[in-house]
């Protein structure tokens, strides 16, 4: 079945069964996702196999990280490639940002590891933070600036962006836990832009919130629900993946959740108008989503779209236990014959 989305400039294909896993491979969560300066498909999931490797034709190439317990925990989070071929892999059980080579080996870590820093935290307590602190508590991803600094999100037990140099060390950290401006609560994701901005996934206060190079708040965008992680292309268009909220939760911006609403894909453009998006109740229909938490463009203009499903819809009998972890749209030139599928 071929399912499309979006028309013209912007359409997308589904890429059904994209990724051929090896024969006897569980299906694990994918935290995160990104591509190397080929196309190559870098998987970061939480299970048996932390990393492993797909051409973009789905060609399954290698993995590892597997068999080192103090390598990688069960909470694999994030993931960045660099332009110059480094993986930066953010593990929040760990508490480590670490700098990895294409074939695995540690180059090394951005900030303390294994460190908890004081922020009011009770583990297993969501926005229980009371006050910022510095490097890590449960931090979330990574993204490179253009002149190289890293920002790093510290999202899940602090409430905080942290800036360091090219060699890791710590130049700045703002933020504390609320909803003002410059405030945060789960900085989940973010990605620094050419010019120096820093796009900061803002999760429960259902925003992207943006800031200077040096963390000066510049503004905001609240067309977003539950905002995961962000990429932004060559052409200044914006993907944003985005969780569900469920009835009986409470979003801090659109108060008590009475009805589900369902986890979407958002392309926007650099000034925040929304350009395309697609989302259904039933995320277990082709193209739609359960959890969406990872998000990548490769060099064709092809969506890598990574869901942690099974801690988040499979647990909550929401999506059955082979809900899909990976999903590739490929960007497709010229225009769709049929009508699009699509949700504005």
């Amino acid at each position: 079945m071929t399912v499309h989305f979006g028309a013209g400039e912007l359409h997308f294909e589904l890429v059904d069964g994209w990724q051929r896993r090896p024969q006897g491979w569980p299906l694990e969560d994918i935290a995160g996702v990104c591509t190397d300066a080929d196309d190559n498909v870098f998987v970061y999931a939480r299970g048996e196999h932390p990393v492993s490797i797909y051409s973009k034709d789905g060609e399954f190439l290698g993995s590892w990280g597997e068999g080192r317990s103090s390598q990688f925990s069960t909470r694999s989070h994030g993931a960045f490639m660099s332009g110059d071929g480094e993986l930066f892999l953010v593990d929040d059980g760990l508490g480590r940002v670490g700098r990895f080579s294409l074939d695995g080996k540690v180059l090394g870590t951005i900030g303390p590891v294994g460190v908890v820093s004081d922020t009011g935290h009770q583990p297993g307590v969501e926005g229980s933070v009371t006050h910022g602190g510095p490097p890590y508590n449960k931090p979330t991803n990574l993204s490179v600036g253009p002149g190289g600094d890293l920002y790093v999100s510290d999202g899940y037990g602090n409430a905080r962006v942290h800036r360091f140099d090219r060699e890791g060390a710590l130049l700045q950290s703002w933020g504390q836990p609320g909803p003002g401006p410059g405030q945060f609560q789960t900085p989940h994701g973010l990605r620094a832009h050419r010019d120096g901005r820093v796009f900061v996934a803002d999760r429960q206060n259902d925003r992207i919130q943006i800031f200077s190079a040096d963390g000066e708040y510049l503004t905001e965008w609240t067309d977003v629900q539950r905002p995961q992680d962000i990429y932004i292309d060559e052409d200044d268009l914006v993907y944003v993946a985005e969780l569900s909220w469920f009835p009986g939760e409470h979003s801090s911006r659109l108060g008590p959740v009475t009805e589900l609403l369902p986890a979407r894909l958002s392309i926007y453009d650099i000034e925040g108008n929304l350009l395309l998006r697609w989302a259904d109740p039933d995320p277990n229909k082709h193209g739609y989503f359960t959890a969406p938490h990872g998000i990548w463009v490769d060099g064709e203009g092809s969506i890598y779209l990574a869901e942690v499903a099974g801690i988040w819809s499979v647990a909550r009998g929401f999506a059955p236990p082979d809900a899909h972890r990976l999903q590739k749209f490929a960007r497709v030139t010229g225009h769709h014959s049929g009508e699009p599928d699509r949700n504005r």
